[in-house]
């Protein structure tokens, strides 16, 4: 793949993007170098997004467009080269969640992703795949887009308190990370419920979960385990953990109580100490 003469522009994604940017560079008579310039940034760079040694970000390809007048064209490329880099067994409810209206999900030891810091996000993907963290932490970022939209879906997180303690990349990142998490207590689209330890058993237990809402289309359930993810629509499934769900959410603390609980949490054991 080293070669750009070689890529196949329908192998991928990816691949389709570089090829499209060499094929549009090239129309517009500039070297790399040449684009680079105009865009602040190096032709080695514009080489490696070529050639799929690089994944290109939003701020990239939005730089990209309005250097070349294409319209948009590399903003709306980028979306799927970034959910491409999401395990393929992920891709699907990633693209559903991405059109909910509303997001409900449990959390038994990690923040739901839509919430996580870069380095939270960092450090877990990390862990399984060191070799594409880049990659893959920018496409989890990209998810995240969807709550900043104009009109964003209504999100609601009931997290075990297991998610608070479980230290992830170390204490910095994890103040940062909870500090992410009180950010949303004035969102008006965004809830955070802590299920504390105390609450004993739960209809949780038996791990995370998500349930999808559309305007138009069946609510969907989704649960994943180590290699594959499980979505469906069945009916019964539906009301059985809609009700779960709603048990949690009686269960756990308030928002308020939630955000007091987080903060003391990110104080005492993540605060700085002498």
């Amino acid at each position: 793949m080293a070669n750009i003469q070689t890529l196949d522009p329908f192998a991928s994604p990816l691949d389709y993007y570089g090829s499209e940017l060499r094929r549009i560079r090239e129309a517009h008579h500039l070297n790399q170098t040449q684009l680079g310039q105009v865009i602040f940034c190096t032709g080695s760079l514009i080489g490696q997004v070529e050639t799929t040694k690089k994944i290109p970000t939003r701020d990239f390809s939005e730089r990209v467009d309005a250097a070349l007048g294409t319209d948009g064209h590399f903003s709306r490329l980028v979306g799927l080269v970034l959910r491409s880099q999401l395990p393929a067994w992920f891709q699907a409810y990633a693209e559903m969640e991405a059109k909910a209206a509303y997001i409900s999900t449990y959390q038994a030891q990690l923040v739901y992703g839509l919430l996580q810091t870069e380095e939270y996000a960092r450090a877990l993907i990390g862990v399984d795949h060191p070799k594409k963290v880049d990659e893959m932490v920018a496409a989890r970022l990209d998810r995240q887009r969807i709550l900043g939209q104009e009109d964003p879906p209504a999100l609601w997180v009931v997290l075990s308190e297991a998610a608070l303690l479980q230290e992830v990349g170390g204490r910095h990142v994890m103040r940062e990370q909870l500090g992410r998490l009180l950010d949303y207590r004035n969102d008006p689209w965004v809830q955070v419920q802590v299920l504390p330890f105390s609450a004993g058993q739960h209809t949780g237990m038996m791990g995370s979960f998500n349930l999808l809402r559309f305007d138009d289309d069946p609510d969907l359930f989704y649960v994943e385990s180590y290699d594959q993810g499980h979505m469906t629509a069945n009916p019964s499934v539906i009301k059985e953990r809609s009700v779960g769900y709603a048990r949690l959410q009686a269960t756990a603390l308030s928002p308020e109580d939630s955000a007091t609980l987080i903060a003391r949490v990110m104080e005492e054991r993540y605060g700085n100490r002498s």
